[in-house]
């Protein structure tokens, strides 16, 4: 009995643990339009973080998700100090033509080169830096967006 019993609970925690990251994940808000996320940042006086994103096919992407998006220490600063806005440019999900061009003509002003791009700007949209996928999980990578945000 006891054989069965270590396993399943094992597995309860796992899925326990694993569904409250996803809630996590879930609770944030991700826009996919800038221009609104601008106006409210600047009305809630919060930075804008945009994440450009190959969401389905980037490994590095997943892994930025995974390690950082995903996690409470990120949802907490997040809440706190950040407007978020997701450009992604899938593979295998379905965009209208629209959302391709308005995601296109993001890209090329902001001159991305590769994913994932994470763009921070401040509440009035001025540039502040970019930067990508940090080693060190959520914790590390609250403390470098603080860094580059205290550099402006």
């Amino acid at each position: 009995m006891k054989k069965i019993t270590i396993p399943l609970l094992s597995l309860l925690l796992v899925l326990f643990f694993g569904c409250a990251n996803l809630a996590e994940e879930k609770s944030l808000k991700w826009s996919d339009n800038l221009e609104s996320s601008v106006k409210l940042a600047k009305s809630e006086s919060k930075y804008v973080l945009v994440n450009f994103t190959g969401s389905d096919w980037c490994v590095w992407c997943k892994k930025l998700n995974a390690e950082v998006f995903s996690q409470k220490e990120f949802a907490k600063y997040a809440n706190e100090k950040l407007v978020l806005v997701k450009i992604d440019f899938p593979r295998s999900i379905e965009q209208t033509e629209a959302t391709k061009k308005y995601n296109q003509d993001l890209a090329f002003k902001y001159g991305i080169q590769g994913f994932p791009t994470i763009v921070l700007l401040d509440k009035n949209g001025n540039l502040v830096a970019k930067t990508g996928y940090q080693p060190g999980g959520a914790a590390n990578y609250v403390t470098h967006l603080s860094q580059l945000f205290s550099q402006k």
